[in-house]
């Protein structure tokens, strides 16, 4: 084998890729990155059996063939090499020489014969997004999803296909969110579960472009995503998600109608008297015209009100400061309303058209008022 191609072509391409090279492994051929020009274009492919990544990239072949080359020694070496073009070429399956300018690297290469592929999916049922929508909604919602493994589907994201409606769901015991899309064309019916960490990857990858779209297509055990010149393969989240319009409720006895980055800036200046780790709730005090927030710690205490609009009853409730403020901070419109049963009920952050719902759980704050 032997191709040349830009070091920024190269360099894109491998950082692309290499989001799916697992870090801790027993098969050394997962390490790796697959150089494949065997055909009439250069892939650059890496696969750790759950999420798998595959992207082209420009360059010429010289020399058609297939070499797979450990990706933390290869990314290092691209990354450091002279702006100019790069060569790679083989001459067995165990060494490859990379040149580029004066500086020469041979190192230990792999047969690509032993690499594993990525699954080949039918693409006959799929939807389209933007990037720019499916960025979004990646960010809008994967703040809540759980952190670790003891509950494997808090781990992901609920997709969910209604008609013309995707609606993605996250959760992680202590809060839900939830965003609505409205698809240009209506669809089947279809729901998955979508590991966190290919949702997480995606985001880094895509560009955010509104005009460039995604394609996104589904069989029983993965997801994939096509755009640009990538494909990312995961495997899902086996299992039923939970029950999430049980959790979800119409009734309220009291609503706020507030401005957003006053509320967000106020939380935000209380944290200031938080340590990390630390787990002191937000009081926030509910009466005709204001709300009052409060915090109390070691470190000493805050309290600043802030003018609403409100309708029902006065509250008195307490949060974990961090979970609204990753709600309000992916809200784009510039007032927010706010509806609560009471002092033990969740708090739903959503709008009229219910294109975002955040539920939070209040946290129990009488040894601190």
């Amino acid at each position: 084998m032997k191709i040349v191609c830009t070091k920024s072509n190269l360099v894109k391409g491998v950082s692309i890729v290499s989001k799916a090279v697992p870090s801790k492994t027993t098969m050394p051929i997962l390490e790796c990155i697959l150089i494949d020009a065997s055909a009439e274009e250069i892939k650059l492919t890496a696969n750790d059996m759950e999420l798998g990544i595959e992207t082209r990239i420009e360059g010429e072949i010289i020399e058609r063939g297939i070499i797979a080359l450990n990706a933390k020694i290869f990314s290092e070496i691209v990354r450091k090499l002279p702006d100019n073009d790069v060569v790679i070429e083989t001459e067995s399956d165990s060494q490859a020489l990379i040149t580029c300018e004066k500086a020469k690297f041979n190192i230990a290469a792999q047969s690509g014969d032993d690499f594993s592929y990525l699954p080949v999916i039918e693409k006959d049922d799929f939807i389209t997004v933007t990037e720019f929508t499916l960025k979004e909604v990646i960010r809008q919602t994967i703040f809540s999803i759980a952190d670790n493994d003891t509950n494997k589907m808090m781990t992901g994201e609920l997709f969910e296909i209604e008609d013309n409606m995707l609606k993605v769901v996250s959760l992680d015991g202590h809060r839900i969110s939830i965003r609505k899309i409205e698809l240009k064309d209506s669809y089947a019916s279809k729901k998955v579960i979508v590991p966190g960490k290919t949702l997480q990857e995606i985001s880094k990858i895509i560009g955010g472009e509104a005009e460039a779209e995604v394609d996104i297509s589904f069989t029983k055990n993965h997801i994939v995503f096509e755009f640009d010149k990538t494909v990312v393969v995961s495997r899902l989240i086996e299992g039923e998600y939970f029950k999430i319009d049980q959790m979800l409720s119409s009734d309220y006895e009291t609503k706020v109608k507030i401005n957003k980055r006053e509320l967000l800036d106020c939380i935000d200046r209380a944290t200031l008297l938080i340590k990390e780790g630390d787990k002191k709730p937000i009081i926030i005090d509910i009466r005709d015209e204001s709300m009052e927030l409060k915090i109390k710690s070691q470190i000493g205490s805050m309290d600043e009100e802030i003018f609403i609009t409100k309708e029902g009853k006065d509250l008195l409730i307490g949060f974990n400061p961090k979970f609204l403020i990753d709600a309000l901070r992916v809200i784009e419109d510039e007032e927010v309303e706010l509806y609560f049963m009471n002092a033990k009920a969740p708090c739903f952050i959503k709008d009229e058209a219910q294109s975002y719902i955040y539920l939070i759980l209040p946290v129990n704050f009488s040894a601190v008022a």
